[in-house]
This record gives structure tokens, C-alpha cells and sequence, in this order.
């Protein structure tokens, strides 16, 4: 096999883990999640003063987002990989009508759906193990009602 072809087998692996990783956000599915997400992988959220760590930090993110939107849903809609690093253009829906308030706001039956970009990174194992997130908070505030 020429490195060329070891590069692209890597980039492919790299594309269909994204597409699982799609399946476990929407599913919260924490078995799926270890199996995708490194355990020292590190998340920066604005949800944590914290970084979160691996599948457990990622995935409380979804469940913190289900308690306020139980449809929430990620839909990938393009992806761009190279060998180390695949961006993700999301897009992110749900409806307000979950038990907490968001961001001070409570429930209020509104939906909402913005676009979110997110990059990945993979170690050597093919997990994830960075994920960097354009701010994508501004569209679900808008859509419930938070800000105009």
C-alpha cells in the first residue's frame, strides 16, 4: 500500500467516524461514544468553567441540551478531512419545551435551528480527541426568543 493510499484509508475512517458520531449525539449513546472519543480527550464548552473529558464530558453536554430541547438533533451536512483534522458543518434544531431553562431563559415551545462548525481532531487510534466549536450559541438565542 503507497502512503498515498494509507493517507486517504485514514481520511476515510476519519469521515465515517463522523457519521457515527452523528448517530451518537442524536442517540446519546455513551457506548457508541467511548468507542469514538478518546478518554483524555479534553472539550472546551461554555456550559463548564472546565474543560470536560471524553465521552462522558462530551455526551453531558447532549443531555444538558436534551433537558431543555428533548428533540434536539444534529444533522451533518458537509464535512472537509484531512489526515488529522475534519470539519463539520452541523446543522443544529430542537424545540424549547424541555423541563430547564437555557441560558436564563425558560421553556417556551419555540424552535430553533442554526448552523454550527466544529473541527475534530483524531489521535493515532482513529478517535477523537479535540473538538473545536464555532460559537454557534448565538442561533439557538435568537430562535428561542432570548435575543432578537
Amino acid at each position: 500500500m503507497t502512503v498515498r493510499n494509507i493517507k486517504q484509508s485514514i481520511i476515510d475512517r476519519n469521515r465515517e467516524s463522523m457519521r457515527l458520531f452523528e448517530k451518537c449525539i442524536n442517540t446519546n449513546d455513551i457506548k457508541l461514544g467511548r468507542k469514538l472519543i478518546s478518554p483524555t480527550a479534553s472539550f472546551k464548552t461554555p456550559v463548564s468553567p472546565e474543560p470536560l473529558m471524553g465521552a462522558e464530558g462530551y455526551l453531558s453536554v447532549v443531555t444538558m441540551m436534551r433537558a431543555s430541547f428533548p428533540d434536539v438533533q444534529w444533522k451533518l451536512e458537509d464535512i472537509v478531512a484531512d489526515a488529522n483534522t475534519v470539519a463539520v458543518q452541523w446543522t443544529c434544531s430542537g424545540t424549547f419545551t424541555g423541563t430547564q431553562p437555557f441560558a436564563g431563559v425558560q421553556p417556551n415551545g419555540r424552535r430553533f435551528s442554526t448552523t454550527v462548525m466544529n473541527f475534530y481532531s483524531f489521535d493515532l487510534g482513529g478517535k477523537i480527541c479535540k473538538d473545536v466549536a464555532a460559537t454557534g450559541i448565538a442561533g439557538i438565542l435568537q430562535g428561542i426568543g432570548a435575543i432578537p
